[in-house]
């Protein structure tokens, strides 16, 4: 008797945000930050109102949300919101264990800075802590440059909050 090969695994795609998404992206970050980097619930409530703002505010024509998902569920999100009619900034860009090594991180900022583009701003902002190795070597290698660093007390942690921009 022939034995079947397993399924391969089919590979994420990034699509735009759907119901159920924003607390995918709120529960996912909670749980990811509390379990990689100590985070309290503070992060967590931080990361509810940036969703909430932008499910409240979003300007469709220049904002946007990459929602990566693999096998029918989401496994990562970036947000791309104005910050002013010039600067764009990134938020929440999360990648799920089980879906890293798939180069989405990478997807999903080439994706939005051609669509900050597409937009007309002339710059991407954001702001991450300079122990998230990953998130800050996926930035650098978009082209994004340190602007400024500030040691802060936030989420239970001492921690150095780093501010990144890249011009368009």
């Amino acid at each position: 008797m022939a034995t079947r090969a397993p399924d391969a695994v089919q590979p994420a795609v990034l699509r735009d945000l759907q119901p159920g998404d924003i607390d995918w992206v709120i529960r996912s970050h909670g749980e990811l930050y509390a379990t990689e980097y100590g985070f309290d619930a503070s992060f967590k409530a931080l990361v509810a109102d940036i969703a909430a703002e932008f499910v409240a505010s979003c300007d469709a024509t220049r904002e946007r949300c990459w929602i990566a998902e693999m096998d029918g569920a989401p496994v990562g999100s970036l947000f791309l919101v104005r910050a002013s009619d010039d600067v764009a900034k990134f938020r929440l860009l999360l990648i799920d264990p089980k879906a890293r090594g798939q180069k989405l991180g990478q997807r999903m900022v080439t994706e939005s800075i051609a669509f900050a583009r597409q937009c007309g701003y002339r710059r991407i902002t954001l702001w991450t802590q300079s122990n998230l190795g990953a998130a800050r070597k996926i930035y650098q290698d978009a082209g994004f440059a340190l602007v400024a660093t500030e040691p802060h007390h936030s989420f239970g942690q001492d921690l150095i909050g780093e501010t990144w921009e890249l011009v368009l």
